[in-house]
């Protein structure tokens, strides 16, 4: 691997270990988890490795292929975030440092198989460091604990306002099954593939445009969902469950279905997406276990088209990309990976017809957006098991 062969040439001796996290895709259930919704998902065959070496003094060093400088700070005194790409391990840091005395550091070469953007790659990137963190201090975490940490990292330090869907999807899932998880309580079930259910793979379409989710539009999305359910609330006149928490969970459809038109626009929109995606997860469990690819893919599709009309995210090239994708033969079904503002889009295809889809769509998205020509490009992966501790 390249951060092993980095890691020689920087420290002139083998790494002791390398931890690896894959990324994940989540064909239905988008900007759903941090109400309490639910989601489906997969982890994929690709994602984030990172070689250490445990360094007894307790400064931790990492070094990114990816992005340039080389970063340093000290187990017991990491600094406020400074806005580049070692935020995420300095918050991985602080939230593990919150609940265990860490005495050991590490230097290590972080490397990620696929573009980042869109799959998830900030806390595939957590979760990688958490475990070689661990790992040279002696920890041993449960998996919702590797989840809970890595989701404080990334919302209370980083400043993401994330739910857990990207850490339980990396964490929890099963090669050959879908994950089907509840948000409101981390209840989660592995639903394996049917046997009668028609062969497909995972197919990575990545834009051309790199991004991240601080900083984006992606919060504010959030929030304007937040003030519809509060706003829904007061409406109706009753409390449901905890108000200040403004949990669209805790508000019944029929609720939003009557005070709807009430509501400013834009907070419509993302109630709209909200519950409507809540249904779809549903639906799509259900297909899933009766081995309907093709229901559960255009339940997929439905889900990208509320992502762009409903909760308004996307940036032109994912649009289009999606757009190309549901004129494809051959894909079941698909949606932007991640937020939507930049990155991937993913879908389900059939094997058989890979190379026939990957000549399509790319050539139809550089004749759309030729100056990405060299940074487009298309990947195709299978489902994995999630991180192992």
């Amino acid at each position: 691997m390249r951060c092993e062969e980095r890691f020689n040439e920087i420290y002139h001796r083998a790494p002791d270990g390398v931890a690896f996290t894959p990324y994940r895709i989540c064909p239905i259930g988008a900007h759903s988890d941090h109400n309490l919704g639910k989601i489906t998902g997969f982890a994929i065959d690709k994602g984030i490795h990172i070689a250490y070496r445990p360094k007894q003094n307790g400064v931790v060093e990492m070094t990114s292929l990816q992005f340039p400088k080389r970063a340093q700070w000290h187990i017991r005194e990491v600094p406020a975030k400074t806005g580049d790409w070692a935020d995420y391990l300095r918050g991985a840091t602080w939230a593990l440092s919150k609940q265990y005395t860490l005495t050991v550091g590490l230097c290590g070469v972080i490397d990620g198989s696929l573009p980042i953007g869109g799959l998830s790659s900030s806390a595939a990137v957590i979760l990688s460091f958490l475990n070689a963190l661990c790992t040279v201090n002696g920890i041993t975490l449960t998996p919702q604990q590797l989840i809970d940490i890595a989701f404080d990292a990334e919302k209370n330090y980083v400043g993401v306002n994330v739910g857990t869907l990207d850490q339980s999807c990396e964490v929890l899932s099963k090669k050959d099954h879908l994950l089907y998880l509840d948000c409101s309580d981390n209840s989660f079930e592995l639903i394996p593939t049917h046997p009668a259910m028609k062969p497909y793979r995972i197919a990575i379409f990545f834009s051309g445009l790199e991004h991240s989710l601080a900083g984006s539009k992606y919060n504010m999305r959030v929030d304007e969902l937040r003030a519809g359910v509060y706003a829904l609330q007061a409406f109706s006149g009753a409390e449901y469950g905890k108000f200040d928490q403004a949990n669209a969970r805790n508000v019944p459809y029929e609720v939003y279905q009557a005070y709807r038109s009430r509501l400013p626009e834009n907070w419509a929109k993302r109630c709209e997406h909200w519950y409507t995606e809540f249904k779809r997860v549903e639906a799509g469990a259900e297909a899933w276990r009766r081995g309907d690819l093709e229901a559960y893919g255009r339940l997929s599709f439905e889900s990208g088209w509320s992502s762009i009309h409903n909760w308004e995210s996307g940036a032109p090239e994912q649009i289009k990309l999606y757009e190309i994708m549901r004129e494809t033969d051959g894909i079941y079904g698909g949606r932007f990976s991640g937020a939507g503002f930049k990155g991937c889009c993913m879908a389900l295809i059939d094997p058989d017809k890979a190379e026939e889809i990957e000549a399509k769509v790319g050539g139809a998205y550089l004749k759309e957006f030729p100056r990405l020509e060299g940074k487009y490009s298309f990947h195709l992966c299978e489902s994995a098991d999630g991180v192992k501790l």
